[in-house]
């Protein structure tokens, strides 16, 4: 009977994320395009301080350090948007839907985390880690499938797919892989991914009215 009302409450809270689904679309949408621009914008200048002199290029400390920054401003544009949104609901922030959604979501961006600072900070490859950080981030995306909407799941698929490619083509060219060229392939690999693919997806949803889900499929 415990396991049937365990099963029965996980449902539930399956569903109420289904219909809120849309609502959170909407909401990530300007955080996505913010977090889009400032990742191009980053990934750009980086690319011009490879270019220009040795004493401007970004070791890879300076790299983790900066990245790690832009994901704290993200973390805290999206978190003021949903805590707007609940309170004009008049719920709580952290509900038993963003508890599922942060344990479906944790195993999948602390594995992709870890990874990426080991490999910049002790390795001192930052390709690897941004490699890294967007396998694991469209991993943690499509996690979300039985309860996101659609345009998430085609993102983290688009993450995925760009990402996979992306790490074929550096493991096999050799020459990629030498300083200073690696340190401005990283910076294409996150302007790309979490910069490009996220103004397109912000862009995607603000045109689009959306739908509320009608089903589990």
């Amino acid at each position: 009977m415990t396991q049937q009302q365990t099963a029965l409450e996980h449902l539930q809270v399956i569903r109420s994320l289904m219909e809120k689904a849309h609502i959170y679309r909407a909401i990530s949408a300007p955080a996505a395009l913010v977090g889009g621009v400032l990742a191009t914008a980053l990934s750009g200048w980086t690319i011009w301080a490879t270019a220009v002199s040795e004493s401007t290029r970004l070791s890879p400390e300076l790299f983790l350090g900066l990245w790690i920054a832009l994901l704290i401003l993200c973390s805290v544009i999206n978190v003021i948007l949903l805590s707007r949104e609940a309170s004009r609901r008049d719920q709580p922030l952290v509900s038993n839907d963003m508890k599922l959604a942060l344990r479906t979501l944790s195993p999948a961006l602390g594995a992709g985390g870890i990874m990426g600072i080991c490999f910049a900070f002790y390795w001192g490859n930052q390709t690897l880690a941004a490699l890294s950080w967007i396998i694991c981030y469209a991993l943690a995306l499509l996690s979300t499938h039985s309860f996101s909407p659609r345009s998430i799941k085609r993102l983290g698929r688009a993450f995925l797919l760009l990402g996979l490619t992306l790490f074929v083509v550096w493991s096999a060219n050799p020459s990629a892989q030498v300083y200073p060229y690696e340190e401005a392939i990283a910076a294409v690999c996150m302007g790309l991914t979490f910069g490009l693919l996220h103004i397109l997806y912000a862009v995607a949803v603000m045109i689009r009215k959306p739908q509320p889900p009608t089903s589990f499929e």
